[in-house]
């Protein structure tokens, strides 16, 4: 059974940065496998797509509210995946969450992802 654990989130001020991290276990073929996304969901709304990096670390995608302030990274030996995220605003306030993708691509629905961490909170306060 896949896991994922992400670890990272906190309070800060604005213009902050903070580095989310995202742990996988349970992968019977090894990693990396798939492709990995970021997702968020603030209250009272959907999730939505942050950022998404193909399996070999290549051809990342950002939604357009966090590109050129947020960085996805991924260090396939150790089994992990990284979100860097600078500049934080008070609209990035969300529950973040890491997600493993069936396919070898960056995705941005959160179809395309079959399992998911538990989230963990950031908040930006002004």
């Amino acid at each position: 059974q896949v896991q994922l654990v992400e670890s990272g989130g906190g309070v800060v001020q604005a213009g902050a940065s903070l580095r989310l991290s995202c742990v996988l276990h349970g992968l019977t073929m090894g990693f990396p496998d798939k492709a990995m996304g970021w997702f968020r969901q603030a209250p009272g709304k959907e999730r939505e797509f942050v950022a998404s990096i193909s399996w070999n670390g290549d051809w990342p995608k950002y939604a357009e509210s966090v590109k050129g302030r947020f960085t996805t990274s991924r260090d396939n030996a150790k089994n992990l995946v990284y979100l860097q995220m600078n500049n934080l605003k008070t609209e990035d306030t969300a529950v973040y969450y890491c997600a493993r993708a069936g396919t070898l691509t960056p995705q941005t629905t959160s179809q395309a992802y079959d399992y998911w961490g538990q989230g963990t909170q950031v908040t930006v306060s002004s």
